[in-house]
């Protein structure tokens, strides 16, 4: 698999475990939530039902501590025995019930912890019962606390189970991948030697029509040629991707190519096709070699593509430019026309596999800029498409430079520029 391929099987396998992870997150919550939840009524209703008795009984059930009565009889509060907490009993509300003869319940916060209040007319007095609730505050606490821990826990927990999980949901697909690399190497490579053939059978046939042939079958065999001649370049893309795809990631660095020589004998080849366009084919590039660690045959590949690129989306009259430019630590190939141009908002699409944008009926089934990409990442390198419609189009691939050892003299050598005309506009 390729380095795009992986890391969507990475991702793959990282959403599965957070999935995973969420689902049950979700549910250690839920069913916190349903417990606390719980807990809380039913403590609110047995202090309640504890208030309710306290007024009614002038005693309540649970801990001294936590419970105070009031009477009064409207002129004295009697607090009992049991001192009462700060703040309390609440005058306000035994003068309000005193004079309506309305049970009043309220919640008051004070002194760190809350208290429960319920006043309420018995006879010819009014009874205030008080309850502090800072033990069931203190449950709730501990209850949050632990399902905190257990949550946390499950989490994690959950995150690592879901990781293995999807290492095994997605090792299929991974293996899927691996399988279709192979299968469209070995094709390609098994589909070179016929299409040769029969491009060179179509090839012998074209120039026995030229001598005792007709215009129709010269014509027809012209066509087959350039069939097999398309359909070969095809084949070629195919098994150079999964060749990229296919290599490791540890493998030792490339031999140095030298960009400037590859790319003034690519140029130089397309030189008669843009003098047939009738378009300027200008190259200027340093006089002494720029080195990159590379495939030479792919890197031929990148400047034939982005010429060949070039050249059907610039018309008679137009302007192709090809730089090559040595920066501090890279080598920087540009390639501008003056063409038809894109929309900057399809900078990153076009290089998709299969994607069409205006004008794209010559390009290559959408391979050929897709393809592209994939030999520029693979050589650690990258590349930037700019596109105005109706004025032209820049490509811009960066490469890091071959370090190569410290040599004296003149090796290394004065690097000047040279501004060559190839085509004719």
């Amino acid at each position: 698999m390729d380095s795009a391929e992986r890391a969507i099987v990475r991702r793959a396998r990282l959403r599965i475990g957070l999935l995973v992870g969420l689902v049950i997150g979700a549910l250690l919550i839920l069913a916190g939530g349903i417990s606390y939840t719980a807990l809380v009524g039913r403590q609110e209703a047995q202090i309640q039902r504890e208030l309710e008795w306290g007024t009614r009984h002038g005693t309540i059930a649970g801990p001294p501590a936590c419970s105070w009565i009031f009477q009064y009889d409207g002129t004295t509060v009697d607090t009992g025995t049991s001192p009462p907490p700060p703040g309390f009993p609440l005058r306000t509300a035994l003068d309000t019930v005193a004079a309506t003869r309305i049970t009043e319940t309220t919640t008051v916060t004070r002194n760190g912890t809350v208290y429960h209040v319920r006043t309420e007319a018995r006879g010819d007095s009014v009874i205030q019962a008080v309850f502090d609730a800072r033990f069931q505050l203190s449950d709730r606490r501990h209850l949050l606390l632990a399902f905190s821990l257990a949550a946390t826990v499950g989490l994690l927990a959950a995150v690592l189970t879901g990781v293995l999980v999807g290492r095994r949901a997605v090792a299929p697909l991974a293996e899927a991948l691996t399988r279709q690399r192979r299968f469209v190497a070995d094709a390609s490579h098994e589909l070179r030697t016929p299409i040769a053939q029969v491009h060179t059978r179509a090839q012998l046939m074209a120039r026995r029509a030229r001598t005792d042939g007709t215009a129709a079958d010269l014509d027809d065999l012209q066509r087959l040629i350039g069939t097999t001649r398309r359909l070969g370049e095809i084949v070629d893309d195919l098994l150079l991707s999964a060749q990229l795809a296919a290599a490791p990631t540890g493998r030792p660095p490339h031999p140095p190519v030298d960009l400037t020589a590859l790319i003034g004998a690519t140029v130089a080849a397309e030189t008669e096709r843009a003098a047939e366009r009738q378009v300027a084919l200008t190259l200027d590039m340093p006089d002494g070699p720029t080195l990159v660690p590379g495939i030479e045959s792919a890197l031929c590949r990148v400047v034939g593509e982005l010429l060949a690129n070039a050249l059907n989306h610039t018309p008679a009259g137009g302007r192709i430019e090809v730089t090559l430019r040595a920066g501090e630590g890279h080598a920087e190939l540009v390639v501008a026309d003056t063409g038809e141009g894109f929309d900057q908002a399809d900078a990153r699409r076009i290089f998709e596999r299969f994607h069409r944008g205006t004008g794209s009926g010559e390009r290559r089934f959408g391979l050929g800029l897709a393809l592209l990409q994939e030999v520029v990442t693979s050589h650690h390198g990258t590349i930037e498409a700019e596109g105005h419609p109706g004025r032209g189009a820049i490509f811009t691939v960066r490469l890091p430079a071959a370090r190569l050892p410290i040599t004296t003299g003149r090796a290394a050598g004065i690097r000047g520029r040279r501004l060559r005309q190839l085509g004719a506009g």
